[in-house]
C-alpha cells in the first residue's frame, strides 16, 4: 500500500486542516458559534485573572471551552440532519432537540462552575 499522508505527521498535519475548517464553517455558518467565541475571548483570559491557582482556572477556562464545543457537535447533528431531508420527522426533531439540550446543559454547567468557584 501507498502513503497518502495517512500515516505518521501527514495524517496530523491532515487532521490539523480539517479542524481548522470545521472551525471556520462553524464561525461562518452558525450566528450561535460567532456569540460563543467572542464570549470566550472575553472569560477565558478573565477566568485566568479570577481563578486562585491552577485548578480553579482551569475551571473556569474549560467550562467556556466546552460550550462551543458542544455548540459544534450540535451543528453538525443538524447539518447531518438536515442533509437527509426537510420532511418533519420524529428521529429527525429529537436529535435537533438532543444536541440543543447538550448545548444548553453545557451553558449550565459553566454558570454552575463560575458561581461555585467566584462566590464560594
Amino acid at each position: 500500500m501507498a502513503n497518502n499522508g495517512n500515516k505518521g505527521l501527514g495524517r496530523i498535519i491532515k487532521a490539523a486542516q480539517y479542524s481548522w475548517q470545521g472551525i471556520r464553517a462553524a464561525y461562518q455558518h452558525e450566528e450561535a458559534f460567532r456569540q460563543e467565541s467572542w464570549l470566550c475571548l472575553l472569560l477565558i483570559p478573565l477566568g485566568v485573572y479570577l481563578g486562585d491557582g491552577g485548578v480553579e482556572k482551569a475551571l473556569l477556562v474549560a467550562t467556556v471551552l466546552l460550550v462551543p464545543i458542544v455548540e459544534i457537535l450540535n451543528s453538525a447533528i443538524e447539518a447531518v440532519v438536515d442533509r437527509f431531508g426537510s420532511e418533519m420527522h420524529e428521529l429527525s426533531g429529537r436529535a435537533k432537540d438532543m444536541g440543543s439540550a447538550a448545548v444548553g446543559m453545557s451553558i449550565g454547567l459553566t454558570i454552575v462552575v463560575w458561581a461555585l468557584v467566584l462566590f464560594e
